[in-house]
């Protein structure tokens, strides 16, 4: 009888497959009473009478079918889609919360849970249940189409629901304007809108360094200097970039086979391109040559010296409509400063919560190890000088013991 049973579920199958709705009931109805217990046939059948729009029906064969296969969280969301259209609201919350015992991390069923929260009003509960979803599904490319419109809905409600908790938050603490970038970051937080911006290192993290995005330039004695020889630092630039312009590099070089991960479209581009006076401790003694001025500039800042990795200096030039991903630095011992000097409008750069624009000649100074990004939306190049300070909290004992740590870590293995 196995075999014949194993038969008709083949056939149901394929008739459902091709179409042939009543065929396929037809047959499901041979496989439950030869074994009513066979919950796939229950399962089924239950799908067919809900297409039919018998859903008394429908709803005793997917109770069924709930008891003979639990471990499916598919038979309990079907039982709550015949509940909704039924009016019986508790049920199913019921079958949604059968569906997610079964799988919590089942979102089909949590975004049904979502839907029934907001057709009831409940915006709040709403807002977090659909925030889950958006942590659980697969990227949007992935969306399955059944659920596309639903999932875009639920992102666009979250968004609303953080927007306007974020204004009562404000509201409740005399306004926006009124606040530092630190507290503004905790509304932020607070309502949902972004998460908290930690340090995330690729060699030395050293602990306890406060996350601080950007610092005060005042805060740093030659700042003022530097600023001072920017029209003649960017006189260097252009002439680098009339005569030089086979010497710019692209920043991010990874070879055939390396994973690139979000570095894939500028990998081995020139939209973003560096022509380097040090790099990773090393001067380029051709360019340093041709960028004498600028060069003198850096050696009277105090540059970063971690052997292997500092200091490093280059001018950076971003292409129009060209954006580089969030991504993290190699260490919070340094900082990294930032000399605008060929600035369009319409470019954008962000340290963690922070957004800034360049200004031509105004120093940005800020912890590269938290996300930071940039973007160039304009038509033109965007030119900064890039170059590595020591983090001004650590002490000079400090900074012995990170050039101790990195040398010793470089050393390691090497034999």
């Amino acid at each position: 009888m196995s075999a014949q049973i194993e038969a008709w579920v083949a056939q149901a199958e394929r008739a459902a497959n091709s179409g042939q709705w009543s065929e396929a009931e037809r047959l499901w109805h041979q496989v439950a009473n030869a074994q009513p217990d066979h919950g796939l046939a229950q399962h089924r059948l239950g799908i067919h009478a809900f297409q039919r729009a018998a859903f008394a029906e429908a709803e005793a064969h997917l109770m069924r079918a709930a008891t003979l296969i639990p471990q499916d969280p598919m038979v309990a969301l079907m039982l709550a889609n015949v509940r909704r259209e039924m009016g019986q609201v508790e049920g199913e919350l019921a079958a949604l919360q059968l569906a997610l015992s079964a799988d919590p991390y089942f979102y089909p069923a949590l975004l049904a849970k979502g839907g029934l929260y907001e057709r009831q009003g409940r915006l709040k509960l709403a807002a977090v249940t659909y925030r889950n979803v958006l942590k659980i599904a697969p990227p949007e490319s992935q969306w399955p189409p059944s659920l596309a419109d639903h999932l875009r809905r639920a992102r666009k409600l979250v968004t609303d629901y953080q927007e306007a908790m974020a204004i009562k938050l404000f509201e409740a603490v005399g306004g926006e304007a009124s606040l530092s970038s630190q507290w503004r970051e905790a509304v932020s937080i607070m309502a949902g809108q972004t998460r908290p911006y930690h340090a995330d290192c690729n060699q030395l993290h050293v602990p306890r360094l406060p996350a601080i995005p950007f610092f005060d330039p005042s805060d740093f004695a030659w700042v003022s200097s530097l600023e001072a020889q920017t029209g003649a630092i960017t006189d260097e630039l252009r002439a680098a970039l009339a005569n030089k312009q086979q010497d710019f590099q692209p920043y991010i070089n990874y070879r055939p086979g390396d994973p690139v991960n979000q570095w894939a479209e500028l990998n081995q581009s020139t939209r973003w391109s560096t022509l380097s006076l040090w790099r990773g401790g090393i001067p380029d003694l051709e360019n340093q040559a041709a960028c004498p001025q600028t060069s003198a500039a850096l050696q009277a800042v105090d540059m970063a010296a971690i052997g292997g990795l500092c200091p490093n200096a280059m001018f950076s030039a971003l292409a129009p409509h060209t954006e580089i991903p969030p991504h993290h630095g190699e260490t919070n011992a340094r900082l990294v400063v930032h000399l605008p000097l060929i600035v369009p409008d319409k470019c954008l750069y962000r340290v963690g919560f922070e957004q800034r624009r360049w200004e031509v000649g105004k120093v940005l100074i800020f912890d590269d190890t938290l996300e930071h990004m940039a973007r160039n939306d304009s038509d033109e190049l965007r030119v900064v000088l890039i170059f590595d300070v020591w983090n001004p909290l650590l002490s000079q004992g400090e900074r012995e013991l990170v050039q101790a740590l990195t040398q010793a870590a470089r050393s390691f293995g090497a034999d």
